[in-house]
């Protein structure tokens, strides 16, 4: 998946998440899950743009600007700030940790030149911790857009993000 905010309409993808996804409560994190992939990222306008459109009073359904922000923020899968064309999360939990995640951490690390939340100048990688993937038995992980590689080793590095020119 590549992001791109370039000529983009913010106003007709929340327009188009919120008629596809409808405006209850259960369909908040979808609407923003389909922002995040359309535009990029979650940003406070796009906030602001829900929040007028899901409050119904009259259906008694009232959200405020601080509980949209809090749920893009608290889950991994979204973004609330610019990110890179390709999202390189990898996983910190215990098991990927024993099974050589510390190694792979360090040379990720070196290869993108980047820390945790960074971004690197050309913005083609961002790079992020999550707690945990799910696939602990096939750790260490690394989740980059939607692609999943399990028992990544540091010298697999360099093809792996080759990929993602």
């Amino acid at each position: 998946m590549s992001r791109t905010t370039d000529a983009v309409d913010l106003t007709a993808i929340v327009t188009a998440a919120i008629e596809k996804h409808g405006r209850r409560p259960d369909a908040f994190i979808p609407i923003l899950l389909e922002i995040d992939e359309q535009y990029g990222y979650v940003p406070g306008e796009a906030i602001r743009l829900v929040r007028k459109s899901v409050n119904r009073p009259e259906e008694q359904v009232m959200v405020s600007e601080g509980q949209l922000y809090g749920l893009a923020s608290f889950y991994d899968m979204l973004a609330t700030e610019k990110t890179g064309r390709h999202v390189v999360r990898f996983c910190e939990s215990a098991p990927c940790h024993v099974q050589g995640g510390r190694e792979l951490w360090k040379a990720l690390q070196e290869t993108l030149n980047l820390k945790a939340g960074e971004t690197d100048t050309n913005s083609r990688f961002t790079l992020k911790t999550v707690s945990c993937l799910g696939v602990c038995g096939v750790g260490p992980v690394l989740l980059i857009d939607d692609d999943l590689y399990g028992n990544v080793t540091p010298e697999q590095l360099n093809d792996i993000l080759a990929r993602y020119e």
